[in-house]
């Protein structure tokens, strides 16, 4: 274990942001044109050129400085040299748009940029206080929100920890997994000072506090799960299926992981973390997140299938419907509110949000205003409203149900 003193610092520039760690898609060619030296100069300080060809795109030059301006700041003539090119060489695939369902739920989505573009916003989590922090992964920090002034502050943490999740603790502290350095790492936000804990696993990712007062966590890569005790700092871990993903404790104590790399979903007993799995049908089906109901069932979403579903743990049953907008929806994110599911369909442009009623079997979804950049985590706030992100685009948002 090490302590590391840091600060609060500034919105940075863009230039100390290095690429995220893993295997990124290979550069693909752009088209010829007036500014595409401009888009390949800029936008592969990121990101290679292939998220841009594969993107689902923007028909008019407006839309496209929308979504550059939440990525980097650019003078007005490039930006608009840039916003004319990709428009003309890049617009809307419509093919991608969601199928939006409308019911009767009112919602409102309030959404905040970030101090530090590029940094990857993502896992919004409510702290004790009220306030909303979340990790910018490449930047390796943690930002604070005040939801009443649209106040931000950002904490550096480690330069190589690019924190991935992270969970307040009751006493308001900022735990974090550091997905590239290995750790688990706690910022108190009153001093800046940051406890690390060393794990043997390379790449910590989600985490969940448990009643008994340890912090649970995955390790997708390394295909781990492992257990922290916060007063002795000793960690327990242990291997498992592949990719594990998803974390979180039903009110039994049962520590529920859902797994990125097969069709399964696991029960890890928080005492002796042996792990009872759960098959969910066709082989092709990985699951990224998962929820609980008021009685312990099990929802998660198929992303590679393109459905919701719920496991009764009681009798192993599984039922599964189809997201609105279809197989290549990609569902991601999931909570449950008051026995009803949210979600996002990540694969389509805009991202949608779902709103799914097990009572009734009835969808209704709206767009995301910012609607590029995928919502990968949720958090459910004590007033039960929900919080989301967008990674991409560098976007913070609330959604206050009504």
């Amino acid at each position: 274990m090490k302590k590391v003193l840091l600060f609060s610092i500034a919105p940075a520039l863009l230039a100390f942001l290095q690429p995220a760690l893993g295997q990124r898609p290979a550069p693909t060619p752009l088209p010829e044109g007036v500014g595409k030296e401009l888009v390949r100069q800029h936008c592969s300080s990121c990101h290679t050129t292939a998220t841009i060809t594969r993107a689902a795109g923007y028909s008019t030059p407006g839309e496209w400085r929308r979504v550059m301006a939440t990525m980097m700041e650019l003078p007005n003539a490039q930006a608009n040299t840039m916003a004319e090119y990709l428009a003309e060489n890049f617009p809307e695939d419509v093919s991608r748009r969601p199928n939006l369902i409308a019911g009767d739920t009112e919602i409102e989505i309030i959404e905040w940029t970030v101090p530090t573009l590029g940094q990857r916003s993502r896992d919004p989590a409510e702290a004790p206080d009220g306030s909303i922090w979340w990790t910018g992964m490449w930047a390796s920090l943690a930002g604070r929100l005040d939801p009443e002034t649209g106040e931000m502050e950002e904490f550096r943490l480690p330069p190589t920890a690019r924190p991935h999740t992270i969970v307040p603790d009751a006493d308001g502290n900022i735990w974090y997994t550091g997905n590239s350095n290995a750790t688990i790492g706690m910022l108190d936000p009153n001093t800046g000072l940051v406890t690390e804990y060393q794990t043997e696993a390379r790449d910590p990712h989600s985490a969940v506090w448990h009643p008994n007062g340890n912090l649970y966590f995955t390790a997708q890569g390394a295909a781990v799960l492992g257990r922290l005790n916060p007063d002795t700092g000793e960690i327990t871990e242990m291997p498992t299926e592949p990719r594990p993903y998803g974390i979180q404790v039903d009110s039994k104590g049962t520590v529920w992981v859902a797994y990125n790399g097969a069709n399964k979903i696991g029960a890890l007993d928080p005492d002796s973390m042996e792990v009872r799995y759960y098959e969910v049908p066709d082989n092709r089906t990985r699951i990224r997140r998962l929820g609980l109901d008021s009685n312990n069932i099990v929802w998660f979403v198929n992303s590679t299938m393109g459905k919701i579903g719920r496991l009764d743990p009681e009798t192993g049953e599984i039922r599964q419907w189809d997201s609105p907008s279809g197989p290549d929806s990609h569902p991601y994110a999931l909570a449950v509110i008051d026995d009803v599911i949210w979600y996002n369909e990540s694969g389509k442009r805009p991202d949608a949000l779902v709103r799914f009623n097990p009572r009734t079997e009835t969808f209704q979804s709206w767009a995301i205003p910012s609607g590029v950049g995928i919502v990968r985590h949720v958090w459910v706030t004590e007033d039960k409203n929900l919080l989301i992100h967008q990674s991409s685009s560098n976007q913070i948002g609330l959604v206050k149900i009504n």
